[in-house]
Protein backbone atom coordinates (compact mmCIF):
# COMPACT_ATOMS: atom_id res chain seq x y z
CA UNK A 1 0.00 0.00 0.00
CA UNK A 2 1.43 3.38 -0.94
CA UNK A 3 0.62 6.85 0.23
CA UNK A 4 -0.78 8.23 3.42
CA UNK A 5 -3.11 10.99 4.41
CA UNK A 6 -3.35 13.00 7.57
CA UNK A 7 -5.49 15.58 9.23
CA UNK A 8 -5.25 19.25 8.26
CA UNK A 9 -2.18 21.05 9.57
CA UNK A 10 0.36 18.24 9.41
CA UNK A 11 2.74 17.23 6.70
CA UNK A 12 1.95 13.69 5.60
CA UNK A 13 4.69 11.18 5.08
CA UNK A 14 5.17 10.69 1.35
CA UNK A 15 6.45 7.62 -0.48
CA UNK A 16 5.23 5.42 2.36
CA UNK A 17 5.19 1.68 1.71
CA UNK A 18 3.27 -0.71 3.96
CA UNK A 19 4.53 -4.27 3.56
CA UNK A 20 5.01 -7.52 5.47
CA UNK A 21 7.99 -7.58 7.82
CA UNK A 22 11.15 -9.28 6.60
CA UNK A 23 13.93 -10.92 8.55
CA UNK A 24 16.28 -7.97 7.95
CA UNK A 25 13.75 -5.59 9.59
CA UNK A 26 14.45 -6.97 13.07
CA UNK A 27 16.74 -4.18 14.35
CA UNK A 28 14.42 -1.34 13.29
CA UNK A 29 11.29 -3.20 14.41
CA UNK A 30 12.87 -3.88 17.80
CA UNK A 31 13.54 -0.17 18.41
CA UNK A 32 9.86 0.54 17.76
CA UNK A 33 8.82 -2.52 19.81
CA UNK A 34 10.76 -1.09 22.76
CA UNK A 35 9.02 2.27 22.26
CA UNK A 36 5.66 0.49 22.24
CA UNK A 37 6.49 -1.18 25.54
CA UNK A 38 7.62 2.10 27.09
CA UNK A 39 4.36 3.76 26.02
CA UNK A 40 2.36 1.03 27.75
CA UNK A 41 4.76 0.90 30.71
CA UNK A 42 5.54 -2.79 30.34
CA UNK A 43 8.51 -5.02 29.59
CA UNK A 44 8.11 -7.82 27.08
CA UNK A 45 11.77 -8.70 26.62
CA UNK A 46 10.99 -12.28 27.65
CA UNK A 47 8.76 -12.79 24.57
CA UNK A 48 10.54 -10.64 21.99
CA UNK A 49 12.65 -13.37 20.34
CA UNK A 50 9.74 -15.81 20.16
CA UNK A 51 7.39 -13.10 18.93
CA UNK A 52 9.75 -12.14 16.12
CA UNK A 53 9.94 -15.78 15.02
CA UNK A 54 6.14 -16.08 15.04
CA UNK A 55 5.75 -12.77 13.14
CA UNK A 56 7.84 -14.30 10.36
CA UNK A 57 6.13 -17.70 10.64
CA UNK A 58 3.53 -19.16 8.35
CA UNK A 59 1.27 -21.13 10.69
CA UNK A 60 -2.40 -20.07 10.61
CA UNK A 61 -2.26 -19.03 14.27
CA UNK A 62 0.88 -16.90 13.86
CA UNK A 63 0.46 -13.15 14.15
CA UNK A 64 1.25 -11.08 11.07
CA UNK A 65 3.50 -8.03 11.10
CA UNK A 66 3.23 -5.17 8.65
CA UNK A 67 5.72 -2.31 8.66
CA UNK A 68 5.40 1.20 7.28
CA UNK A 69 8.60 2.15 5.53
CA UNK A 70 9.86 5.36 3.96
CA UNK A 71 13.18 5.36 2.12
CA UNK A 72 14.41 2.30 4.02
CA UNK A 73 13.40 3.57 7.46
CA UNK A 74 10.62 1.77 9.32
CA UNK A 75 8.28 4.37 10.84
CA UNK A 76 5.71 2.04 12.37
CA UNK A 77 4.34 -1.47 12.65
CA UNK A 78 1.17 -3.38 13.29
CA UNK A 79 0.68 -6.94 14.48
CA UNK A 80 -2.60 -8.68 13.78
CA UNK A 81 -4.04 -12.16 13.74
CA UNK A 82 -6.98 -14.06 12.35
CA UNK A 83 -9.30 -16.06 14.58
CA UNK A 84 -12.67 -17.74 14.48
CA UNK A 85 -15.84 -16.74 16.28
CA UNK A 86 -18.84 -18.50 17.75
CA UNK A 87 -21.08 -15.79 16.28
CA UNK A 88 -20.03 -16.16 12.66
CA UNK A 89 -18.67 -18.65 10.14
CA UNK A 90 -16.17 -16.03 9.02
CA UNK A 91 -12.78 -15.22 10.49
CA UNK A 92 -12.15 -12.02 12.41
CA UNK A 93 -8.97 -9.98 12.67
CA UNK A 94 -7.67 -8.80 16.00
CA UNK A 95 -5.30 -5.88 15.54
CA UNK A 96 -3.07 -6.67 18.49
CA UNK A 97 -0.47 -3.89 18.32
CA UNK A 98 0.00 -0.63 16.44
CA UNK A 99 2.88 1.76 16.97
CA UNK A 100 4.55 4.58 15.08
CA UNK A 101 7.74 6.42 15.86
CA UNK A 102 7.14 9.75 17.63
CA UNK A 103 8.32 11.74 14.60
CA UNK A 104 5.84 9.92 12.35
CA UNK A 105 2.74 10.59 14.44
CA UNK A 106 -0.16 12.56 12.97
CA UNK A 107 1.35 12.11 9.52
CA UNK A 108 -0.79 9.28 8.20
CA UNK A 109 1.43 6.34 9.14
CA UNK A 110 -0.95 4.81 11.69
CA UNK A 111 -3.88 5.27 9.33
CA UNK A 112 -1.96 3.60 6.50
CA UNK A 113 -1.19 0.60 8.73
CA UNK A 114 -4.83 0.26 9.81
CA UNK A 115 -6.00 0.55 6.21
CA UNK A 116 -3.57 -2.20 5.22
CA UNK A 117 -5.12 -4.47 7.86
CA UNK A 118 -8.57 -3.53 6.54
CA UNK A 119 -7.36 -4.52 3.06
CA UNK A 120 -6.17 -7.89 4.40
CA UNK A 121 -9.62 -8.37 5.97
CA UNK A 122 -11.36 -7.56 2.69
CA UNK A 123 -9.08 -9.90 0.71
CA UNK A 124 -9.74 -12.77 3.12
CA UNK A 125 -13.45 -12.03 3.59
CA UNK A 126 -12.95 -11.53 7.33
CA UNK A 127 -16.04 -10.39 9.16
CA UNK A 128 -14.45 -7.53 11.09
CA UNK A 129 -11.26 -5.93 12.35
CA UNK A 130 -11.17 -4.87 15.99
CA UNK A 131 -8.68 -3.76 18.63
CA UNK A 132 -8.28 -2.46 22.17
CA UNK A 133 -6.43 0.57 23.47
CA UNK A 134 -5.83 2.26 26.79
CA UNK A 135 -8.14 5.12 27.72
CA UNK A 136 -5.11 7.43 28.08
CA UNK A 137 -4.01 6.87 24.47
CA UNK A 138 -5.48 10.16 23.32
CA UNK A 139 -3.49 10.48 20.09
CA UNK A 140 -4.33 6.94 19.04
CA UNK A 141 -7.98 7.34 19.95
CA UNK A 142 -8.22 10.52 17.87
CA UNK A 143 -7.23 8.43 14.84
CA UNK A 144 -9.34 5.42 15.82
CA UNK A 145 -12.43 7.61 16.11
CA UNK A 146 -11.95 8.51 12.43
CA UNK A 147 -11.36 5.03 11.05
CA UNK A 148 -13.49 2.79 13.30
CA UNK A 149 -16.54 2.72 15.53
CA UNK A 150 -16.15 2.77 19.31
CA UNK A 151 -18.04 -0.13 20.90
CA UNK A 152 -19.58 -0.36 24.37
CA UNK A 153 -17.66 -3.51 25.34
CA UNK A 154 -15.69 -3.62 28.59
CA UNK A 155 -12.68 -5.89 28.90
CA UNK A 156 -12.13 -8.28 31.83
CA UNK A 157 -8.99 -10.30 32.60
CA UNK A 158 -8.46 -13.25 34.85
CA UNK A 159 -6.65 -12.06 38.01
Amino acid sequence: MRGATCRIGCEPVTDLIVRPAREDDRAQWEVLWKGYQEFYETNLDHVTDGLWMRLLGNKPQDPICLVAEQNGKILGFTHYLFHGSCWSDKQRIYLNDLFTSPEARSKGVGRALIEAVYKAADQSDAETVYWLTQDFNEAGRALYDKVAKLTPFIKYNRP
